[in-house]
């Protein structure tokens, strides 16, 4: 059983910020199932944005929640304008927000191929 996203965004702030990242949802979705994006800023002006994996990635893996790496050492600016967009198409999306000089995301990432 997968879970929840609120509950899942919920642990992913804790755990960044218990390794020492600032974390937070900047954006708020549907709690059960919305969609979740992670914002990486790395505090040069540059960031890294993951999404959820497509869904052969995950075929056989149900129970957990993958990402891939959707841009990366990206303008902050532009992915912002990118997840604005996402959202006006799904308005169910989560945002989580992490800065880190490291670029750690603190997700899963779906194997490569």
């Amino acid at each position: 059983m997968r879970l929840k996203s609120d509950f899942f965004v919920a642990a992913l702030v804790r755990r960044a910020m218990v390794e020492g990242a600032f974390a937070a949802a900047t954006r708020k979705g549907s709690a059960e199932s919305g969609a979740i994006y992670v914002l990486v800023d790395r505090l040069d002006g540059s960031a890294d944005l993951y999404g959820p994996a497509p869904q052969y990635a995950v075929d056989g893996r149900s129970s957990e929640r993958l990402f891939e790496l959707l841009a990366s050492a990206a303008p902050r600016f532009e992915l912002v304008e990118r997840l604005a967009r996402e959202a006006k198409f799904d308005s169910d999306i989560w945002v989580v927000e992490i800065e880190d000089r490291a670029g750690r995301a603190f997700v899963e990432l779906a194997p490569a191929g």
